[in-house]
């Protein structure tokens, strides 16, 4: 996920890779941080791909920065791994949310509807974190309080989740109806993406 980031921030604007570093800390550091260790490596292997270009940039008082922008290859790259996220990038809840903060560049309603459908096919399936003979244990059968609570609070926020994207594709394909035969819905104006608030 942290390569669809890159691509996807990067689609937004072109940046330093400081600015870069913080705008995916500030999309999932707090569940899944990022190192330098990672990300200077994916870095340079999407650059010798050549789906990033980087440019040097002379500093007046301090070393030249690289400023790092997405190439031809890069968007089209961007909008392959839109269109057919893998599997557990469909059931893992953080590695979703990178898709679908992301998901606005992919130019036809469709093809957003179809990854929001089977998101949305994944959380219509019984599950639970914990089972019992085979079958997910709901949160009344928990006996335990504390997974009592993990139970009621996953099953919250998984008819909220399911709620929404019910509504997100029927919006979607009423868009994809009513727009010419062919036509893309205009991709969004690139830009930075605002930091999400934090708790104080």
């Amino acid at each position: 996920m942290l390569e669809l980031s890159i691509l996807g921030f990067l689609a937004e604007q072109p940046l330093h890779g400081y600015e870069l570093k913080e705008r995916i800390a500030a999309l999932s550091g707090h569940v899944r941080p990022v190192s330098d260790g990672a990300l200077y490596p994916a870095i340079k292997r999407l650059v010798a791909a050549g789906l990033l270009a980087e440019r040097i940039e002379e500093g007046v008082s301090a070393a030249p920065r690289r400023t790092l922008s997405l190439t031809e290859a890069g968007r089209a790259d961007l909008l392959r791994r839109l269109r057919t996220p893998k599997p557990v990038e469909i059931s893992d809840q953080a590695r979703f949310n990178t898709v679908l903060a992301f998901l606005r560049h992919l130019p036809d309603r469709r093809e957003q509807a179809a990854v929001l459908r089977r998101r949305l096919d994944f959380l219509l399936e019984p599950s639970s974190f914990f089972y019992r003979g085979g079958r997910p244990v709901a949160a009344e059968e928990a006996g335990d309080l504390f997974r009592q609570g993990m139970l009621r609070v996953a099953r919250a926020a998984g008819q909220a989740e399911r709620a929404w994207l019910a509504e997100a594709v029927a919006e979607l394909e009423r868009d994809a109806v009513a727009a010419p035969e062919g036509d893309a819905v205009a991709e969004p104006e690139r830009d930075a993406v605002a930091e999400p608030e934090r708790d104080a």
